[in-house]
């Protein structure tokens, strides 16, 4: 038995698109259908119930295309949304939080653990709840950084005022003797060179796309959802506004090939 519906991906705009990179590399034969929320993003600093109400719409969007799972590729989203996702729609549905938190678990060697997101995620605790249930006695230090999105949908991933906040804002996080840092934005996996250059020594840097992307592998295993193996699987990408540059920033710098990019005006 194999299942051709697509996987459904939603992000408050394109930074999910680290997801779906992830995804298309390890699951090449699943068809993905991308929505992001360039209508009205940033989603950090909105209210929960905002983000949850706006959650709800993509998701429903994203099953009139008969999804056959959703993936939440927004960190904001994860710490504030699940519940409600996973209570009014009947497919199973996967955060970014999680999968981090579990391999920042499997990486630590000192039980100390970063965590840097935007200012809804890090408010939230959501990643600080994650990482102690996993380990009542783990210690979390968590960073917002809110310039780090704007500077990343500018393009500027090699640029030396970037790599200045990167250090700014992980410098306390090192001096508190973490050596497991969580990139906790899906924009984040796009400077982990940069990040890698500023730190200039051993930390392991956990990359919550690639973790959910197994994640969902092994959800799929699991309810028998895969695609056919031979499958070509195919990826389809839709806003809800007019792209800005930053679709060109990510295209180009994960590598990724769509066609024609799709509008899809809110409900």
């Amino acid at each position: 038995m194999s299942d051709e519906r697509p996987i459904g991906v939603f992000d408050s705009g394109i930074g999910g698109l680290t997801v779906v990179k992830a995804l298309r590399d390890l699951l090449p034969n699943e068809s993905i259908s991308y929505l992001g929320d360039t209508a009205r993003v940033p989603y950090g600093p909105k209210s929960p119930e905002t983000v949850q109400r706006y959650a709800n719409e993509l998701a429903g969007m994203l099953m009139q295309q008969n999804a056959k799972a959703l993936v939440v590729a927004c960190n904001t989203v994860s710490s504030v949304a699940l519940p409600t996702l996973t209570k009014n729609f009947p497919v199973p549905i996967i955060g970014v939080i999680e999968p981090g938190a579990r391999a920042a678990m499997a990486a630590t060697r000192n039980h100390h653990i970063g965590v840097i997101g935007t200012r809804a995620t890090i408010r939230s605790g959501a990643y600080e709840r994650a990482l102690r249930a996993a380990d009542a006695n783990v210690q979390v230090s968590s960073q917002a950084c809110p310039l780090l999105v704007p500077l990343i949908e500018e393009g500027l991933l090699y640029d030396p005022v970037t790599e200045q906040m990167i250090l700014r804002y992980i410098d306390p996080l090192l001096a508190a003797g973490i050596d497991t840092l969580v990139l906790g934005c899906t924009h984040y996996p796009l400077l982990t060179g940069a990040i890698a250059r500023v730190l200039k020594r051993q930390i392991m840097i956990v990359d919550s796309a690639h973790n959910c992307a197994r994640a969902v592998e092994e959800m799929l295993d699991q309810q028998g959802l895969r695609a056919a193996p031979l499958n070509s699987g195919k990826l389809q990408v839709a806003l809800t506004d007019a792209p800005d540059s930053f679709l060109n920033v990510a295209r180009e710098a994960l590598q990724l090939k769509f066609g024609q990019i799709e509008l899809s005006p809110l409900p």
